[in-house]
């Protein structure tokens, strides 16, 4: 398995495993694409760029993660509640990865917006990890 795909894996786990975050969810609440009816709110797995960041004595990976939480009915101030859950679940977190190790994991931004076709709101949560 690769770093990137184990990193998905062990950030889906750690997700689905929060009582708290499920609760706020509702059962199958993270997914890796939106549906094209989808159940609000959700957490959607957005893009991910993975750059070498290996050394002459180790190998290595840089990845650039976006976590979607989209919202309907409660708006914003719901897709912030469900975005602050997911950054205190990640946020530096030690997550065991299958096949490779986790050095780290920080967000380095969320941005917010409402979806003109939709009318959907949308909370982009953007990390940053490092595996060897």
């Amino acid at each position: 398995m690769s770093a990137a795909n184990a990193l998905l894996k062990a950030i889906h786990h750690r997700l689905s495993d929060d009582a708290g975050l499920v609760a706020l969810l509702g059962p199958d609440g993270i997914h890796d694409r939106l549906m094209a009816r989808p159940k609000l709110p959700a957490i959607v797995f957005g893009e991910m760029e993975t750059r070498d960041l290996s050394t002459v004595n180790e190998p290595g990976e840089e990845h650039f993660i976006v976590l979607e939480v989209w919202s309907q009915g409660d708006g914003r101030r719901q897709a912030l509640e469900i975005a602050a859950k997911v950054v205190a679940l990640l946020d530096d977190a030690l997550l065991v990865l299958d096949g490779a190790a986790l050095v780290s994991i920080l967000r380095t931004a969320t941005r917010t917006r409402r979806e003109t076709k939709t009318k959907y709101y949308l909370a982009e949560i953007r990390f940053r990890a490092v595996t060897e």
